[in-house]
C-alpha cells in the first residue's frame, strides 16, 4: 500500500530527504540498523511533511542544555564551553543543510530544562540562569540564527523557582506509581532510569555517606528527574504542538521523539554538559570527563575562561565552533 496519495508525494519525498540528514546522528541504543526512514520514523516524517505542505520553516524542539554537572571531575565549570559551542554549531548546520533540500529551512528551539529539576541534581538556580543566558550569548556571537533558547523563565516569568517547578510538576508530571510500573515493564524506560541514576551518582561530588546509601538516594531522585522531564516535554508540546520532537536521550527506532547525538562520544549517553571537549590530534572532537581529557591534552582558554583540551598540546585559544566530524 502506498504511503500517501499523489498530491502528498512531494512533501513525503522532501520529508524523507530531511530525515536522511538526521539519520547519521541518531542517538539510539538499538543495535540493528533500522528500516528506511519513511518506514522507521513515521511520527517525524508526517510532522515534517506537514510543514512542507504549508511551505513553512520546520520547527524542531530539543529539551536539553540544562546546566553543567556539579562534579568538577567531569566539567570545566558551570558555564557553557567548547562542547556547547560545537553542539550549537552542529544544530545550526543541520538547519542550513535542510535549506538545500527545502528552501524555507528549519529552526531549532533549545528548551533548556535546568530549572525544572535543579533541586534534584544539586545545581543552584543562579548557575542555571547564567548557563542559559550564556547559551543565548554564544548563539548571537556565533551567528547561529536558526537557533533560539526557551527556559522556564520564558514560560512562567519571575515566579520563584520552587513555585514554577511545583506548577509544572502538578500540572504535567506522570504519577510516580505509573512511572515505576512503566520502568518495570518497558526496557527503554528502564534504560533511561538506569542512565539517569548513573549520572546522579557520578555528579554527586560531596557525598559523605556510604556508596550503597548514595545509590539508593539517586535511584529515588532519578524517578523525580524523569517525572519532571516528562512534565517539561508535555509543556513544550503544548506550546509547540506541531514541532518535530528531538531528544538528547537515546530513542528507539519508531519512537515519537528522535534521539540526536550532538558530538562524538564513547557512549550514547554522554552530553556536553556532563563532560569536556577534547580536540584530538587528527583534528576531530570528542567528549569525555574533564579528568580524562586533562590527561590527554592541554587546557585551552577562550575569552578568559577554560574552554576545552587540545591533544596536540598547543594550548592556543581561538578554535572556532564547527560541525561535528
Amino acid at each position: 500500500m502506498p504511503l500517501t496519495t499523489a498530491p502528498d508525494a512531494l512533501p513525503i519525498r522532501i520529508g524523507t530527504e530531511i530525515l536522511s540528514l538526521l539519520l547519521p546522528h541518531h542517538r539510539t541504543t538499538d543495535r540493528a540498523p533500522g528500516p528506511a526512514p519513511a518506514e522507521a520514523f513515521p511520527h517525524q516524517l508526517h510532522r515534517i511533511a506537514d510543514f512542507v505542505r504549508d511551505g513553512a520553516p520546520i520547527v524542531f524542539t530539543l529539551p536539553g542544555f540544562p546546566c553543567k554537572s556539579p562534579n568538577p571531575a567531569k566539567v570545566l565549570g558551570h558555564l557553557p564551553d567548547q562542547g556547547e559551542r560545537l553542539s550549537l554549531a552542529f544544530l545550526n548546520t543541520l538547519c542550513t543543510e535542510t535549506e538545500r533540500i527545502y528552501p524555507p529551512g528549519a529552526r531549532v528551539i533549545i528548551c533548556s530544562d535546568g530549572h525544572v529539576f535543579s533541586d534534584l541534581v544539586g545545581v543552584p538556580d543562579d548557575h542555571i540562569d547564567a548557563y542559559s543566558d550564556e547559551l543565548r550569548i554564544q548563539i548571537s556571537k556565533l551567528g547561529l540564527d536558526r537557533l533560539s533558547v526557551l527556559d522556564l523563565r520564558d514560560v512562567l516569568g519571575d515566579l520563584p523557582h520552587d513555585t514554577k517547578r511545583a506548577h509544572v510538576g502538578d500540572r504535567y508530571a506522570p504519577a510516580l506509581d505509573a512511572l515505576r510500573a512503566e520502568v518495570r515493564a518497558d526496557d527503554h524506560a528502564l534504560a533511561l532510569y538506569r542512565g539517569i541514576t548513573r549520572f546522579l551518582v557520578e555528579d554527586t561530588a560531596d557525598w559523605t555517606g556510604t556508596r550503597s546509601a548514595l545509590q539508593r538516594a539517586c535511584r529515588q531522585r532519578a524517578y523525580g528527574v524523569i517525572q519532571r522531564s516528562r512534565a517539561w516535554g508535555d509543556l513544550i508540546a503544548e506550546h509547540h504542538p506541531d514541532a518535530v520532537r528531538l531528544s538528547i536521550h537515546p530513542q528507539r527506532v519508531g519512537a515519537p521523539k528522535f534521539g540526536i547525538r550532538l558530538l562524538d562520544a564513547p557512549d550514547a549517553w554522554t552530553t556536553p554538559w556532563h563532560s569536556a571537549a577534547l580536540h584530538r590530534a587528527d583534528g576531530t572532537w570528542t567528549l569525555m570527563p574533564r579528568a580524562e581529557a586533562a590527561r590527554r591534552g592541554r587546557l585551552v582558554q577562550q575569552d578568559g575562561r577554560a574552554s576545552h583540551f587540545d591533544e596536540n598540546g598547543s594550548g592556543r585559544s581561538g578554535h572556532q565552533a564547527r560541525p561535528r566530524t
